[in-house]
């Protein structure tokens, strides 16, 4: 997926790291709409969601998802996600979250996109984030829809 981002970047995405919990999820639930949205943008990108696994379920709820799920329910998920950014080349890879244990992966990624819902956003990712929105889909859509990214990154 490339996307020319006039006044900033010529974007080459090829993977998307998404977090699951407060960002793909609500209590451990995926939203209704997101699977069909991950599974559109995996005919584009190879789509990996990345969790500490809170609830225990991730796995489980991602049936279905046209995506590789990788859970770090112990240690530090703050660096298994950087680490598997670093793996995949972040010169590549739009990454999403909300949390603190995003922070690295957002920071380092070359598109990153903070979500902040119902569970909320850790205030630093937020300064990490290229951009921030309201909403999985919201954040999703961007992608589906590069001109919105484009109208919230142009110089």
């Amino acid at each position: 997926m490339i996307i020319d981002i006039p006044g900033y970047q010529v974007l080459e995405l090829d993977t998307l790291l998404v977090d699951y919990n407060g960002t793909l999820a609500v209590d451990g639930e995926i939203r209704t709409g997101v699977k069909e949205r991950i599974n559109q943008l995996a005919k584009r990108l190879s789509v990996y969601v990345l969790t500490a696994d809170t609830h225990g379920t991730a796995r489980q709820k991602c049936e279905g998802l046209k995506a590789e799920v990788y859970t770090f329910p112990e240690g530090s998920a703050l660096e298994a996600k950087h680490q598997i950014l670093k793996k995949l080349g972040e010169q590549h890879c739009v990454c999403i979250g909300n949390g603190r244990n995003d922070v690295k992966m957002l920071r380092d990624a070359m598109l990153s996109i903070a979500v902040m819902d119902r569970e909320g956003v850790y205030a630093g990712l937020m300064r990490e984030a290229d951009l921030c929105v309201n909403s999985i889909e919201d954040g999703l859509d961007l992608l589906l829809y590069p001109k919105r990214l484009i109208a919230g990154l142009r110089g």
